[in-house]
């Protein structure tokens, strides 16, 4: 696209909002590890991925630009919106383009271990905006909207604007942790820990769910058919693999 967007006082600063998923489930048998992500991928192909990613745009008061949306073999898929600001666009018999700094991204990630009988479902959001905009108040919807084990999320403003008398401003609203950004319901089912480098203006928080309900870890099985030793042994192992994810390092 050849033309342009006029800008009057825009407001220069970048924000970037990285939002990573893990969703963990015990299958018994390599056949139901297969079927478990063919169920993941028919669940979260890239025609849900963009209902989800629209909603975000709704949420924080963006226009969609153009959307590109793709499914993979064997699994996996990922969608891109361009966005724009609704303020950018202007009324009557104008040409709009996009700001390459704003747009949308998800891609998934389903994947199975060879040994210990866990498959794990990993979703990636993007989200850049440049302006007023800030991703931050889609955090509890992006959360409910995937059954979410480990969550980590980065945060980060880049860049400058200026005040009506040329100072530069390298923030534009108040960030003390992207803890104050989710809803205090969801955060209790979470431990959550906090990486902040206020002078650079980056923000980490990784959250980690305290509560394992086995049943909801199962993959065509249920809980009262195993023997207790067996139930144990996928417990322990379901919590080491989100202890790893979380510290993101091999431990055990």
């Amino acid at each position: 696209m050849s033309e342009k967007i006029t800008l009057y006082g825009f407001n220069n600063l970048t924000k970037a909002l990285s939002f990573n998923i893990y969703d963990i489930c015990y299958a018994e048998t390599q056949r139901e590890q297969k079927d478990y992500i063919a169920y993941i991928d028919t669940q979260y192909n890239s025609e849900r991925l963009t209902k989800i990613l629209t909603n975000v745009t709704d949420m924080i008061g963006a226009k969609v630009l153009n959307i590109s949306s793709q499914d993979y073999e064997p699994q996996g898929s990922s969608v891109t919106i361009l966005i724009a600001e609704n303020s950018m666009i202007p009324a009557g018999d104008t040409t709009v383009a996009h700001l390459d700094k704003s747009h949308i991204t998800v891609h998934t990630y389903p994947e199975y271990h060879p040994e210990t009988c866990l498959a794990t479902f990993r979703v990636d959001i993007d989200v850049a905006t440049c302006g007023e905009i800030t991703p931050l108040s889609t955090l509890d919807y992006l959360i409910g909207s995937f059954d979410s084990d480990i969550i980590t999320m980065d945060y980060r403003v880049r860049g400058f604007t200026r005040d009506l008398s040329g100072q530069k401003l390298f923030m534009d609203h108040h960030v003390t942790s992207i803890q104050n950004y989710i809803d205090a319901a969801i955060l209790r089912r979470y431990d959550a820990v906090d990486i902040n480098v206020y002078e650079a203006n980056i923000f980490h928080t990784k959250m980690l769910i305290k509560e394992i309900d086995l049943q909801n870890y199962l993959f065509n099985s249920d809980v009262y058919e195993l023997p207790p030793k067996t139930r144990l042994e996928i417990t322990d192992n379901l919590r080491r693999e989100m202890i790893e994810i979380f510290s993101g390092r091999n431990i055990f």
